[in-house]
C-alpha cells in the first residue's frame, strides 16, 4: 500500500462525483419519470456506476480521477464488480445497522490511520491511492 489519500481528497472526489455525476443522473431520472424523489432510474444509474465505473476504469471514478485518486486491492490485483459490492453495500449495510456511528468512526479512522483505510476498505481489501495503476 503505497501512497494513501487522506481524507479531504476523498471528500472533494465525492463531492465532485455528486456534481458532475449525481445531479444529471437525477435531472435525467426526473425527465424520465416525472419524479423527483428517489426512483427506479436514478437507484440504477447510482448502483452502475458505484460498481462498474472503479471495476473497468482501474478504481477511478470520476470525482477520484480528477483529483488523482483511485481505489486499489491491498494485494496489488484489480478492483472488480465483486470487490466493489463489498466495498459499496456490505458497508451501507453495516453504517446502517450501526445508525451510521460506523460512518462517523470511518471517517475518523481515514482522519487518523497512517494507511488511511476506512470500515469499507477493511471490508473489501482495498485503499485509496494516489498511485497511477500499472497497466
Amino acid at each position: 500500500m503505497n501512497r494513501p489519500a487522506g481524507f479531504w481528497k476523498r471528500l472533494l472526489a465525492n463531492l465532485l462525483d455528486a456534481i458532475v455525476i449525481g445531479i444529471p443522473i437525477s435531472v435525467i431520472g426526473y425527465l424520465i419519470t416525472g419524479s423527483m424523489e428517489t426512483n427506479w432510474f436514478t437507484s440504477v444509474a447510482n448502483i452502475l456506476y458505484a460498481l462498474v465505473v472503479p471495476a473497468v476504469w482501474y478504481g477511478y471514478t470520476v470525482g477520484k480521477r480528477m483529483i488523482g485518486i483511485r481505489i486499489a486491492k491491498v494485494n496489488g490485483g484489480k478492483v472488480g464488480l465483486g470487490t466493489m459490492f463489498l466495498r459499496s453495500f456490505v458497508d451501507r449495510l453495516v453504517y446502517f445497522v450501526t445508525f451510521g456511528m460506523g460512518l462517523l468512526i470511518s471517517a475518523m479512522m481515514v482522519a487518523a490511520r497512517e494507511d488511511k483505510r476506512s470500515i469499507h476498505d477493511f471490508i473489501a481489501g482495498t485503499y485509496v491511492t494516489t498511485e497511477k495503476p500499472t497497466a
